[in-house]
């Protein structure tokens, strides 16, 4: 239906924006009503929702938004009405059609992003929404807003199949979750229309030796990457899953894991470790007592504490890829970036994002090796920038098509 059809780009933009500074205040009622079930359906701790909420709602700016829209298509007024584009031809970009986005498990509003973005597209959005409804809260912000987003923006909730919902009536189909998930719901999708898939994938940090020139700045990198591993008890993509440390500056690898450890301790004191299953402590265990027996032996070296809530291993065998549990990382002392690049093609690591510590030209040659689709400093890993290209993807380009006019 295109509910969003005749309203200005730039006002759509402006509502998005309004309703979100809202949200982003801690102490907007809605949102404080939210949290505890944001908390139960997730497991985290209520400061790492928070974190969480923080974190989506004030990067959707007015000028964030205006600014990654323009980036892509040319000029936000392409979404109004013929205009012109830096090199390029005269056009106007056209709602794709309707769209349904599919939220993932484990990471907080992510369905939002795409939702705004195809909004401000002028599509008419349908979101799976989580057991916590916290899409459809949102959009009932929107509507508060203006009205013509209560008919086209919409949040339901439902388990696998849907009798109502079928894949088969959308143009764009935009989905996270894993591999086997993805595959699925691509199946599902019709012929001609767009499928957006967001798979499992993993971040990764490297620290270069001339960082490791004193204790303090190692420590000040030990923090970013404590705080990297255990937001979202490590389950996202964004987290820090494995870390390279290479040989050879004044802090060496031991030491810097020590630190790393010591940070973890103290970032659990801000963000305290949610909720696990019997599986995932069972396996945490088993892990830390391997790895405590192969250090006995004088193989690397084990940090951890008296109740497993994290786990630190310096050189765990290279034969075993990152073992992706909770506040648990594998870090290998490296003489060069060459020595990650096999380990993760050795593995098959698809990566997310890569935390940097370091200037050189071939580390960043490194992240395009690896395949990499955003470098980081140490700390911002689970802090995406809105105008970024999470996947590797576009942030609007995927719900318009194009009609140019070259007279």
């Amino acid at each position: 239906m295109n509910a969003l059809r005749a309203v200005p780009a730039r006002a759509i933009v402006r509502a998005v924006a309004d309703a979100a500074a809202r949200w982003a205040d801690a102490d907007f009622p809605i949102r404080v009503r939210l949290l505890a079930r944001i908390v139960e359906r997730t497991g985290y701790t209520s400061p790492v929702v928070e974190y969480a909420l923080d974190q989506l709602f004030g990067s959707l700016t007015n000028d964030a938004i205006e600014a990654t829209i323009a980036n892509e298509l040319g000029s936000i007024d392409t979404l109004d009405e013929f205009a012109l584009r830096p090199g390029r031809p005269r056009a106007r970009a056209l709602a794709a059609g309707n769209v349904c986005v599919i939220s993932s498990r484990t990471t907080i509003g992510v369905a939002i992003v795409p939702a705004i973005f195809a909004l401000c597209a002028k599509c008419d959005v349908l979101v799976k929404d989580r057991e916590d409804g916290l899409v459809r809260a949102f959009f009932s912000s929107l509507a508060q807003e203006r009205d013509e987003f209560a008919e086209a923006a919409r949040a339901e909730a439902w388990e696998g199949e849907s009798e109502s919902v079928s894949l088969g009536s959308f143009d764009v189909v935009v989905a996270f979750g894993s591999d086997a998930t993805l595959g699925r719901i691509a199946n599902a999708t019709r012929a001609g229309s767009r499928f957006v898939g967001f798979g499992s994938r993993a971040s990764i940090g490297y620290v270069a030796r001339e960082e490791l020139r004193d204790v303090a700045h190692a420590t000040a990198l030990a923090a970013g990457a404590a705080r990297d591993l255990v937001l979202y008890e490590t389950e996202g993509c964004l987290s820090l899953h494995a870390l390279f440390v290479e040989r050879g500056g004044g802090v060496d690898p031991q030491q810097f894991t020590k630190l790393v450890a010591q940070e973890v301790e103290r970032a659990s004191v801000e963000f305290p470790p949610g909720l696990r299953d019997a599986r995932a402590s069972a396996r945490i265990a088993s892990a830390r007592n391997l790895a405590a027996f192969r250090s006995a032996a004088g193989t690397g070296s084990v940090f951890s504490d008296a109740r497993g809530s994290y786990l630190t291993v310096l050189d765990p065998p290279l034969s075993e890829p990152p073992a992706f549990l909770p506040r648990a990382l594998a870090i290998h002392a490296v003489d060069d970036p060459g020595e990650a690049i096999a380990y993760l093609a050795a593995h098959d690591v698809p990566v997310e994002a890569v935390a940097l510590a370091g200037r050189r030209d071939d580390l960043r040659a490194f992240a395009v090796e690896i395949g990499a689709h955003r470098i980081a400093r140490f700390g911002d890993l689970q802090r995406p920038p809105l105008g970024g290209n999470h996947g590797g993807r576009a942030r609007i380009a995927d719900f318009v098509t194009w009609i140019t006019d070259e007279r």
